[in-house]
C-alpha cells in the first residue's frame, strides 16, 4: 500500500494492485515511431498489469506501525514468510496463465532485492527494504527457477522486457507517490535489436494531473490513465482494526492522469 500524508493531515492510500493497473495501462499503449511495441505484446502487458498481485493478501488486512499508529507504507512492510508466500503464490498464479508473464513477474520481484539487476541507472529508490536474514532462500529458489525457464526464450528480448517493466512500474510509482512529478527514468529501451540508443524518459507536471513525457513513448497523444485511490481524514489510529474499518469505508476515487508529448 502506498501511503501519502498531505499537509492538511489527510492520507492518500493507493493499493499496490491499483498502482499496477496504471503500469498495465502504460504498457498497453507503449509503442510508436520512436519506441518499439512490447513483444510478445500480451505477455508483457499482462505482467505489467498484475506484477504486484502478491500484495493482495496484505491489502486484505493492512497494518499500522505499533509505535505510531500510522498506516504502513509498502516500503515499511517486512518481508516475513507470509508475505513471501504471497509473492510466490502470485508468481505461480501468473505462470499458470502465461509462463512468460510469470517469469517477468518473478524476475521483477527478485530484482527489487538486487537493485533491479543494475538495469535502471535512475531512480535508485523504490527498491525493497526490511529484508529478513532468511530471505536468501527466497532469492536462491526463485532465481534458480528463472534460469531454467529463461532457457525457453530469447534472453536479450526478455531482458529488454524486464527493463520495460521497470519503466512502467516507475512511471506509475511517480504518479502515486507525489502531487508534482518532475523526475526521469533511464535507461529506457527503445527497440529490441540494439540499433537505437536507450532513452532518458523525463516526466514533468504541467498542471494538476497533466504530465508531460519526453520523449513520448505511447501510441496516442494525449493518453489518459486512471488511478484508483482512497482518502482518509486522519493519519493515526489506535489499532489495526480501527484503521482497517476507516480504510474499508473510504470511497474509492478514480483520478485521471493525462500524459502528453513535449511541445516543440
Amino acid at each position: 500500500m502506498i501511503v501519502r500524508e498531505r499537509p492538511d493531515g489527510s492520507l492518500i492510500l493507493i493499493a499496490q494492485t491499483d498502482h499496477a493497473k496504471v503500469s498495465g495501462q502504460c504498457a498497453a499503449h507503449w509503442g510508436n515511431r520512436q519506441f518499439a511495441r512490447p513483444q510478445p505484446y500480451e505477455a508483457v502487458v499482462r505482467a505489467a498489469m498484475f506484477h504486484d498481485s502478491g500484495w493482495y493478501d496484505y491489502e486484505a488486512s493492512p497494518m499500522v506501525a505499533p509505535d505510531t499508529g500510522r498506516p504502513l507504507n509498502f516500503m515499511q512492510v517486512a518481508w516475513g514468510k507470509p508475505q513471501r508466500r504471497a509473492f510466490e503464490w502470485a508468481i505461480d498464479w501468473m505462470t499458470r496463465i502465461d509462463p512468460y508473464s510469470g517469469l517477468l513477474v518473478s524476475k521483477h520481484r527478485t530484482g527489487l532485492q538486487r537493485g533491479r539487476y543494475d538495469k535502471v541507472a535512475h531512480p535508485k529508490f523504490f527498491n525493497t527494504q526490511n529484508l529478513p536474514e532468511d530471505n536468501e532462500d527466497f532469492l536462491a529458489r526463485n532465481e534458480a527457477a528463472q534460469a531454467e525457464q529463461l532457457k525457453n526464450y530469447d534472453a536479450a528480448e526478455f531482458w529488454t522486457n524486464y527493463q520495460l517493466l521497470q519503466a512502467f512500474d516507475l512511471i506509475s510509482l511517480f504518479l502515486c507517490n507525489k502531487d508534482a512529478v518532475d523526475d526521469y527514468i533511464e535507461p529506457v529501451p527503445t527497440c529490441y535489436d540494439g540499433k537505437s540508443e536507450p532513452a532518458r524518459l523525463t516526466l514533468k507536471t504541467l498542471a494538476g494531473t497533466r504530465i508531460e513525457i519526453d520523449p513520448f513513448p505511447f501510441d496516442v497523444d494525449p493518453l489518459r490513465a486512471q488511478l484508483v485511490r482512497r482518502t482518509l481524514t486522519r493519519t493515526t489510529f489506535p489499532d489495526p482494526g480501527a484503521f482497517r474499518e476507516a480504510y474499508f469505508k473510504a470511497t474509492p476515487e478514480a483520478v485521471d492522469f493525462i500524459f502528453s508529448a513535449k511541445s516543440r
